[in-house]
């Protein structure tokens, strides 16, 4: 009997000790796209804080105590960059956090902002030499996203490294699945047709990889207000171009674009998401279900009236 429970004994020592070696890594991301890539890479492994939930908007984000809190007991910090996230600086500076801090978007090639094309300002506002911070809204830029925290977290717990190696690997064959994906779909809608209206300038990185045109009454940041001028002259543009689909983002007031669309009779889509996931039991719960999403919205709305 004594034995017996010098076994178990030794057995629940065994288990007590492992938390202590296998604790999951903590990671802070800051929206919930990266929360997302952190979670399908790390898996179990990781624990994930994302400081701006789903329909939340980063651009226009205060951060709150609990956030430096977070950072402050996180291992490993993953941003965006780009601009993205103008408040990250000052909140980790705040939390007292010395940590790695992992840029998703290093090695992307950026977009310059289209800001000045919209009438919001006069070419010389702060977003006059910005770049577009959306790149993830491309998958081959989704999978340099995907290597960046991979680095990020097998330096942090190289002990991990073999974990997260092969999901990063199952990630990858996903994102390679959803590319042939959206070049399939769009590819029935001839380029000419390919004209989309949405709330923000979000999807610069979709245009310029899938062959599609998006014009936005704001710009880069939805801190931006539209000019009254340049929601006229993108009504003139609408309507002078037969565009049939505009779009509201799940982070946008819809106000604006359903005026847009009963001054020319485009038809709202429905919503897309741009710089956000939806809440769990949403439509875009995930990077993959958002860009699926997106796409058979997109798709929906541009096939040819038959």
């Amino acid at each position: 009997m004594k034995h017996l429970f010098g076994a178990a004994l030794a057995a629940a020592l065994a288990l007590a000790a492992l938390p202590a070696t296998a604790a999951p890594l903590k990671v802070v991301a800051t929206f919930s796209i990266l929360g997302d890539m952190v979670r399908q890479i790390g898996g179990d492994e990781v624990s994930v804080t994302t400081l701006v939930g789903p329909d939340g908007d980063a651009h226009v984000y205060e951060p709150t105590p609990a956030d430096a809190r977070a950072i402050a007991g996180a291992d490993l910090v993953i941003v965006n960059g780009l601009g993205m996230e103008g408040w990250i600086d000052r909140l980790v500076t705040a939390s007292g956090y010395k940590g790695p801090v992992t840029v998703a978007s290093t090695g992307v090639e950026p977009l310059a902002a289209a800001g000045e094309d919209h009438g919001h300002g006069h070419g010389h506002n702060h977003e006059h030499d910005a770049v577009d911070p959306h790149a993830w809204q491309s998958v081959a830029n989704a999978r340099i996203y995907a290597g960046n925290i991979l680095k990020g977290m097998a330096a942090a717990d190289p002990g991990m490294a073999g974990t997260l190696r092969a999901n990063h690997a199952a990630f990858a064959a996903t994102l390679d699945a959803l590319e042939t994906e959206i070049r399939t779909g769009l590819s029935a809608i001839p380029r000419k047709d390919r004209k989309i209206v949405t709330s923000h300038d979000a999807f610069g990185y979709y245009g310029h990889a899938y062959g599609v045109t998006f014009l936005a009454p704001v710009g880069l940041s939805t801190e931006a207000e539209p000019a009254a001028g340049g929601i006229a002259r993108l009504i003139r543009q609408i309507r002078k171009e037969r565009i049939r689909a505009v779009f509201v983002e799940s982070i946008a007031d819809p106000r604006m674009l359903e005026q847009i669309a009963r001054e020319t009779g485009a038809r709202i889509g429905g919503r897309v998401y741009s710089d956000a996931l939806s809440p769990p039991d949403g439509p875009a719960a995930t990077y993959v279900d958002m860009m699926r999403h997106n796409l058979a919205a997109f798709t929906r709305a541009l096939a040819p009236a038959s």
